[in-house]
């Protein structure tokens, strides 16, 4: 049985209270909106499915395995990602395995004593949380559940419980509530201060801080930086944040940040200019009628 809306009207944490209370098996998939000019009952804009942006996979009620539509999520990059492989070694396997399914692969690793099994289950478990905590942020776009979907035969399933998902996505909500008050633009960039002082000093970073700290220079935005580390708004503004509170790093604003912000305004004033006309005739044609 397959179910469609819009996550303006059903969110996606209300998606897996329903999934999880009917332990159901299948697929949730959530598309860009394409406009089709029509308006729904609530005078809302109707939107028709397009490109996938994810797919989420459950199996008796326990979320199994998640997937970006833009990201590959092959083993390597999940590995790599999470610190298992270096740069060298991602790039290496990457090469070398690219016909090679995650299933194989993973065996091929462990033999190789490059990972060990708890770190694969580790790494997937969190790669698949991640994609899902993210999309409860999504407030607007097509999706569908269809029961008869099942993950791809290639790629490692781990089964989760969707109650710890559900109160854990709630959380961080919140937590990306407080995070874009203090951290509201991200088109801001970052520097390095010019008085450190003692602040570098046996300091100790996870490797996800060190991979931020690794672009931060005055050229590059917050939202440049994580887009080339693969990070949402939650998991960017969270480092960006502990790390200004530490003082090793500072806010400024990029070259020719100015010059962007007044060519948008420019551009929303001259695309509003014609709906004001618009509007205007309208009026004049509605009292004509009146007369």
């Amino acid at each position: 049985m397959a179910l469609k809306g819009n996550l303006r009207n059903f969110s996606t944490t209300q998606l897996l209270n329903l999934i999880n209370l009917a332990q159901k098996s299948g697929a949730l998939t959530i598309y860009e909106g394409i406009p089709t000019g029509e308006m729904d009952a609530l005078g809302e804009p109707k939107y028709s499915p397009g490109k996938d942006r994810a797919s989420v996979f459950f199996r008796g009620g326990k979320l199994v395995h998640a997937a970006m539509g833009e990201q590959d999520g092959n083993l390597a990059s999940v590995l790599h990602k999470s610190g298992k492989l270096n740069d060298r070694q991602a790039t290496v396997i990457r090469e070398r395995a690219a016909n090679t399914g995650d299933k194989a692969l993973a065996l091929l690793l462990i033999q190789a004593n490059y990972v060990t099994q708890a770190d694969i289950v580790t790494s997937v478990r969190q790669h698949t949380l991640d994609i899902v905590y993210d999309l409860l942020t999504w407030d607007n776009g097509p999706f569908l559940f269809d029961d008869s979907k099942t993950p791809p035969e290639d790629r490692i399933t781990v089964p989760i419980e969707l109650e710890n998902v559900i109160i854990e996505g709630s959380r961080r909500m919140k937590e990306l509530e407080r995070l874009n008050e203090e951290l509201p633009n991200l088109d801001l960039a970052l520097k390095f201060p010019e008085d450190p002082g003692d602040k570098f000093k046996g300091i100790q970073l996870s490797v996800e801080e060190w991979r931020v700290v690794s672009f931060v220079n005055p050229k590059n935005s917050i939202r440049q930086i994580a887009k080339a580390n693969n990070m949402n708004d939650l998991e960017i503004r969270r480092i960006v944040y502990g790390l200004l509170q530490a003082g090793l790093v500072e806010l400024i604003k990029p070259p020719g940040m100015d010059d962007k912000a007044r060519q948008a305004m420019g551009a929303r004033r001259r695309k509003e200019a014609p709906q004001i006309k618009k509007t205007v005739v309208n009026k004049l044609i509605d009292r004509i009628r009146t007369l």
